[in-house]
């Protein structure tokens, strides 16, 4: 039976802690607090696990969850090849609200769902996730929402829509209140960076979504390696007659990268085969319509009306649907 822990009273911090470590371990679902919103946890390294919390959610593997780590050393262990920007952006944003989506460590063995070799990594700025993380380590953490739903800022919102389907809820008090100064129009959730371009040569940073760290504040710490849309772009100069008549009839025309399957980083250059991570990684979105498209034309919102997920029942009971036996020692804020 589901059972909601409040992480301000301390027997409640230790016991619901403990519960919480042992549903991680025996491949069950918590709900865990953040800076921005309520997130559903699961081991990232347990594969059924993960489905599981695709399946609560109504989602499918083309929505990979984002992992939340406890501390920037484990970046190098998740992730190949960290840029030196990478590591700029952890100093200066983590804990806090950035997201960084790298290529992933080709030696790990997990499966997240269809993340093309990739992974969205970020460490959350809440005290009672971080301490839980450093007895787990990473955990893959989606929004603690149904999809299509808004996305829990308490963790009463959050057993309201998944009920038994999780194990343990941590309430931890409202949460996405922090962030104050994010920009105009951005939702209360985390930015997303794509960083898996600065592995070739020229490559530069792209938002994904436009959260709580705004891009001037990224583009502080970076420079250009984060372009700015609204400024003066140089003008593209006149293509060689020549050398387009030689392209046209084939003469030197080099087999394209991605067609021939030679480029094992393609889909950074196929815009249609990303993972869709701003999908994906709505851990901490909480006003889904304001978010803005992904590079990926897949549904940027946490719906995915093609999904076909069958959701797993707990104790039996369908996630979503609040367990009709549920307790906890306090109110929950919000209720």
């Amino acid at each position: 039976m589901a059972r909601i822990y409040d992480c301000s009273v301390d027997t409640d911090l230790l016991t619901g802690t403990r519960l919480a470590r042992t549903a991680i371990g025996r491949g069950e679902l918590v709900v865990i607090p953040t800076d921005t919103v309520y997130g559903v946890a699961a081991n990232a390294f347990d594969a059924a696990a993960v489905q599981r919390l695709l399946d609560a959610k109504g989602r499918t593997r083309q929505s990979p969850p984002p992992v939340l780590i406890g501390d920037v050393a484990a970046l190098d262990a998740l992730a190949e090849n960290v840029p030196e920007a990478v590591r700029d952006l952890a100093r200066e944003f983590w804990p806090g609200g950035l997201t960084i989506v790298l290529h992933a460590q080709p030696s790990l063995v997990w499966d997240l769902g269809e993340t093309r070799g990739t992974v969205a990594l970020r460490m959350p700025d809440n005290p009672v996730t971080i301490e839980l993380l450093a007895e787990t380590g990473p955990l893959a953490v989606s929004s603690a929402n149904r999809t299509g739903a808004p996305s829990a800022t308490t963790a009463q919102e959050a057993f309201d829509q998944l009920g038994d389907s999780v194990d343990v809820y941590l309430d931890a008090g409202a949460a996405g209140s922090r962030y104050t100064d994010r920009p105009v129009g951005a939702s209360e959730s985390s930015t997303i960076v794509d960083a898996t371009a600065l592995s070739f040569e020229g490559g530069t940073l792209r938002i994904l979504r436009q959260g709580v760290v705004s891009a001037e504040r990224i583009r502080e710490v970076v420079g250009d390696l984060l372009p700015d849309p609204d400024a003066p772009r140089e003008e593209t100069p006149e293509p060689d007659a020549g050398r387009a008549g030689a392209v046209l009839s084939g003469d030197s025309q080099e087999p394209d990268e991605a067609a021939t399957g030679s480029d094992p980083y393609a889909f950074e250059r196929t815009p249609s085969a990303r993972p869709d991570w701003a999908s994906g990684a709505r851990l901490q979105d909480d006003s889904a319509p304001a978010d803005p498209a992904p590079i990926n034309p897949a549904d940027p919102l946490d719906a995915d009306p093609s999904s076909t997920s069958t959701s797993t029942t707990t104790n039996g009971s369908a996630p979503g649907t609040p367990g009709t036996g549920a307790s906890r020692t306090d109110s929950a804020p919000g209720e």
